[in-house]
């Protein structure tokens, strides 16, 4: 019944399987009744930084707590939309918090005891936590291309010291056969599985996680240097990881080992096919000349600080829900880092501000701020004050408004909540989960969309609408017409308004109904006038 859970066993094991199956089905009673609270409690907000207090209190194994959410997301069929949204964000958070303990575990062992692929694996982990990936995964992977590489070694040198049955826990002394490795790793690597830095698409977030790379055979510098870094080490050959600005690279020391001198050292660069670079070639590599602290060897925690600030820099790119969301992640694994970056902290207090969620954290993060550093008093105050401006509007704020088609002032509304349309315009899909009888949007916005332009302009029927590329938008009745072909709209937040998809259009989860009473009866009409070739 729950196949996913022999993992936890061992066939040595004496276990009570009656008490088991007690638990597992409690756990599971427990999960369902959090799951249907949270529309009702998060319906019109952002779940707040406390809403998932009750989960972190739990009286059952977490292990069969998720499991019951792992099962609901795995529900066949277009129901329970509602339930599989916010059973996936309670998984979510479940699995970072447990993330973020390893994170900090790890951080707290010898330099010695920080394996860089541990470190990507558990970055990979955060910002994809509903991915199964795991480090067990991601090293045998690893140990394939390591063998692949033995074999090529052995053609070449069958007496080589990396095919003894203990190589890489003893480090190979001589640079010749030092070479003999790298030689054959980059046969393996760029020439048989063709991996390659991913010039094309480098500002892909994809690049950065391992477990990505090793599926796609691509990535930017400092992916494709632990995974090189990684390989060498376990057959014998140390490679360390260089800072170096702009372009990630690993040295190999061609010396006396541990040598201060830069010039006792090649430089490697995995994203260009693992060529070899002498000082003055790291240079033109990036352009310019560069200080001799730039070729210094850096440790564990600064190669993650380096590959978290690389995922900070792409959520800074854009303005999309995904990357506030990898916005969010990487200021979470920087701070798990270092708890007392003013400028970091700063970004995450602006940030939740700018989404409108979690205002009494903010106040939390402010208050860490000027106890860090009573100069940023004047930034501080400023978003103190409207924090708490936003506190008090949301106490002021009334109940839901509840629009009824019947009233006057809505009879030129057309169309209805779960109906499939498509955009006259630009041709997008949509669903439509809100409306308004006029524009409800500022002047700016009204201006800016060029709404004027319109016949009708602001004063006609404006509906909210989600997009099948995971945007909402808000759009003019006269731009809207119902869809020959409707079908599913992949959105993340559908299961936020609809509780099942009938094949042709959606139906609203109670509190969405609520706010419309209504609409479902003429969505159904609409759909039956139609659609009436019987397809629902």
């Amino acid at each position: 019944r729950w196949p996913s859970l022999l993992k936890y066993y061992s066939h040595t094991d004496g276990v009570s399987w009656l008490e088991e199956y007690k638990a597992r089905h409690n756990a599971g009673l427990e999960a369902q009744r959090i799951v249907a609270s949270f529309s009702k409690r998060f319906f019109s907000e952002h779940v707040p930084c406390d809403g998932f207090s009750d989960i972190e209190t739990l009286g059952c194994p977490s292990h069969f707590f998720e499991d019951e959410l792992m099962c609901i997301l795995n529900m066949e069929g277009r129901k329970g939309l509602t339930w599989k949204y916010y059973a996936k964000k309670i998984l979510y958070f479940l699995r970072q918090q447990n993330i973020l303990k390893n994170l900090k575990e790890y951080l707290q062992r010898p330099t010695d005891r920080q394996s860089f692929l541990e470190g990507a694996v558990l970055i990979d982990q955060y910002c994809n936590p509903l991915s199964d990936i795991c480090l067990k995964s991601v090293q045998a992977q690893v140990d394939d291309i390591t063998d692949k590489v033995r074999k090529v070694l052995r053609t070449k040198n069958p007496r080589h010291p990396s095919l003894a049955s203990k190589a890489g826990e003893v480090l190979i002394p001589e640079v010749e056969l030092q070479r003999q490795v790298l030689d054959a790793m980059n046969c393996v690597l760029y020439e048989q599985l063709k991996y390659k830095g991913n010039e094309l698409d480098y500002y892909n977030s994809l690049n950065s996680y391992i477990h990505q790379v090793l599926i796609r055979r691509t990535g930017i510098p400092i992916s494709l240097s632990v995974l090189y870094l990684t390989i060498a080490r376990q057959l014998g050959v140390k490679l360390e990881p260089v800072n170096f600005p702009s372009h990630f690279l690993l040295r190999w020391c061609q010396g006396k080992e541990g040598s201060t001198d830069i010039f006792d050292y090649t430089y490697i660069d995995a994203f260009g096919k693992g060529k070899q670079l002498t000082v003055k070639e790291c240079e033109y590599l990036i352009g310019h000349h560069v200080t001799e602290e730039f070729y210094g060897v850096v440790t564990s925690k600064e190669v993650l600080q380096r590959m978290v600030g690389n995922l900070l820099n792409l959520g800074k790119r854009e303005s999309t829900d995904q990357s506030y969301q990898l916005l969010r992640d990487s200021l979470d694994l920087y701070l798990a880092m270092y708890p007392d970056n003013v400028q970091h902290l700063m970004l995450q207090a602006r940030l939740y501000f700018h989404l409108g969620i979690w205002p009494e954290k903010v106040l939390d993060i402010l208050q860490h701020i000027q106890a860090l550093d009573p100069s940023q008093h004047g930034a501080v105050g400023y978003l103190v004050q409207h924090t708490l401006e936003h506190i008090e509007r949301r106490k002021e704020e009334a109940g839901p408004e509840v629009k009824h088609r019947s009233d006057e002032k809505h009879k030129e509304v057309c169309f209805s909540i779960g109906l499939i349309m498509k955009h006259k315009r630009y041709g997008y899909n949509c669903v439509i989960y809100g409306w308004d009888p006029a524009c409800m949007m500022g002047h700016e916005w009204i201006r800016n969309m060029n709404v004027h332009s319109l016949p009708r302009g602001p004063h006609q029927p404006f509906y909210n609408v989600l997009v099948e590329d995971g945007s909402c938008r808000y759009a003019a009745q006269e731009n809207l017409e119902y869809n020959s072909e409707p079908r599913e709209i992949p959105h993340p937040d559908i299961g936020r308004y609809f509780s099942e998809f009938t094949g042709i259009h959606y139906l609203p989860n109670t509190e969405l109904e609520t706010r419309y009473p209504e609409d479902l009866e003429l969505t159904r009409a609409t759909v039956q006038k139609i659609y009436s070739s019987g397809k629902e």
